[in-house]
């Protein structure tokens, strides 16, 4: 049996060294010599008539390596599971190399490696002393009336068109490099695209509304788009930064007017199968509780984003950093560098501690989600695809039952109903002060977004 001794060498990081004698590997390498010998394919022998000195003689050194191997690790394995160690990834090995061992002189030998131990700590800032803020956007007539607009577009037909008329008219233009009394420079290359209306400047728009297919104005690249829709236009016409303050000539050679959808029940009906909305007043109702709930879940989204910064920054927990930036360098797929490491540390670092944090959570407060859980989240998420008339049809059972055969449907599905219990669990531990805002200051809040998944 494998001796095994341990030595603490830093913070949270021991040296264990795993000592193997003749008596732990050699009955296993003779057996396996023997085995060997049954099923080696080798010329002038049959299958299974082999003698065991020449497979010895041919590949015990590989055999024993092995053996030796499976010995040690063997004993580090069953010495961390009877220590209950819990560990960070996998023991890294120290330099004992496999090449000291000798088929002609088995002896002792001496393995070592480095573990990282998991700390235990208190989740402090659920003690009480955390206030955190759920803000409470006000949805207002503006706003439904904004979605009314959306979905009327979205529904509607383009129809050619020979003068702008609305900021909902998609412009097919060209643009050609001027000077800036709006005359063409000589071999200037036409660049073409489309621009909604919309998107200009407003005293551009006001400057092209009742302009037909043909016409043109002239204008500098700054005076015609915000900042944020001048990045787009420069991606779009692939052009240079520089090219914001010069002057172009925009010649519009095609017109689409979208015409918008009647608010009739029909059109209702569209949005909203087999929900009964039938009025004007019921549809606007139906889209305010729909504006609500989208708002409410963007506050949600926020405190919990808030929430988890909170929880990874100021809950106190100690790790071995530097032997996590070296487990970095070996336990990946391909090795890294020191420098690699080094660099990669910091986000490591973040999701390291949220993972720890969370499994706590979950493990001490018994945080679970049943197989019923997740066919019921399985069977709403159709009712969001096909709608409430899905709820009734002969197929969605056998629909649910595939997507629960799906590995990936179901791991992704538990990881992000496990994470939103987690934080409706943390949430309950912390003093929540609730806060009205607009929509255009929430929009401004400086939101913190990490992935938090569980």
């Amino acid at each position: 049996m494998a001796t095994v001794t341990r030595e603490n060498i830093g913070l949270l990081n021991d040296k264990i060294t795993v000592k193997v004698s003749q008596e732990d590997y050699l009955p296993n390498f003779e057996k396996s010599l023997k085995q060997f010998s049954k099923s080696a394919n080798i010329p002038g022998f049959r299958k299974g008539m082999v003698p065991v000195g020449m497979v010895k003689k041919m590949h015990g050194q590989a055999i024993l390596t092995d053996e030796v191997l499976k010995s040690v690790e063997k004993g580090l394995m069953d010495y961390i599971q009877n220590e209950k160690l819990e560990i960070f990834g996998q023991p890294i090995s120290l330099e004992q190399s496999a090449k000291d061992i000798d088929l002609n002189a088995p002896a002792e030998y001496d393995f070592a490696f480095e573990i990282g131990l998991k700390p235990t700590f208190d989740i402090t800032p659920l003690n009480g002393g955390t206030t955190l803020t759920k803000y409470n956007v006000k949805v207002t007539d503006a706003m439904v009336n904004e979605e009314v607009n959306r979905l009327q577009l979205k529904g509607g037909k383009a129809e050619e068109v020979e003068t702008v008329s609305s900021e909902d008219d998609v412009l097919n233009v060209s643009f050609e490099a001027a000077d800036a009394k709006g005359v063409v420079a000589e071999g200037a290359e036409k660049k073409e695209t489309s621009v909604l209306l919309k998107y200009f400047t407003p005293a551009i728009q006001d400057q092209l509304k009742g302009k037909k297919v043909g016409e043109s104005i002239s204008f500098q690249l700054s005076a015609a788009f915000d900042q944020e829709r001048q990045a787009f236009i420069l991606k779009d016409l692939k052009l240079g930064e520089e090219a914001v303050n010069e002057y172009f000539v925009l010649t519009i050679t095609k017109i689409n007017h979208i015409a918008k959808r009647e608010l009739n029940e029909e059109f209702f009906n569209e949005v909203y199968p087999n929900m009964g909305v039938t009025t004007e007043e019921a549809f606007r109702a139906k889209l305010q509780e729909e504006v609500e709930k989208y708002w409410s879940m963007e506050a949600k989204n926020s405190m919990h984003n808030d929430l988890f910064e909170t929880l990874v920054h100021e809950t106190p927990i100690e790790l071995p950093k530097e032997f996590l930036k070296r487990w970095l360098q070996t336990g990946g797929e391909k090795p890294k560098t020191a420098e690699e490491a080094e660099k990669e540390y910091p986000n490591f670092d973040h999701q390291l501690r949220w993972t720890l944090i969370s499994d706590k959570l979950i493990r001490d407060n018994k945080i679970e989600v049943s197989f019923e859980e997740l066919k019921e989240n399985a069977k709403q998420r159709i009712m969001g695809y096909f709608g409430g008339a899905a709820e009734q049809a002969e197929w969605i059972d056998s629909y649910i039952d595939r997507m629960l055969q799906d590995e990936k449907f179901v791991d992704q599905t538990y990881r992000e109903m496990i994470t939103t219990k987690l934080f409706d669990f943390a949430e309950t531990k912390v003093n929540v002060k609730e806060e009205d805002i607009t929509a255009e200051d929430f929009v401004k809040l400086p939101h913190k977004h990490h992935h938090h998944e569980h």
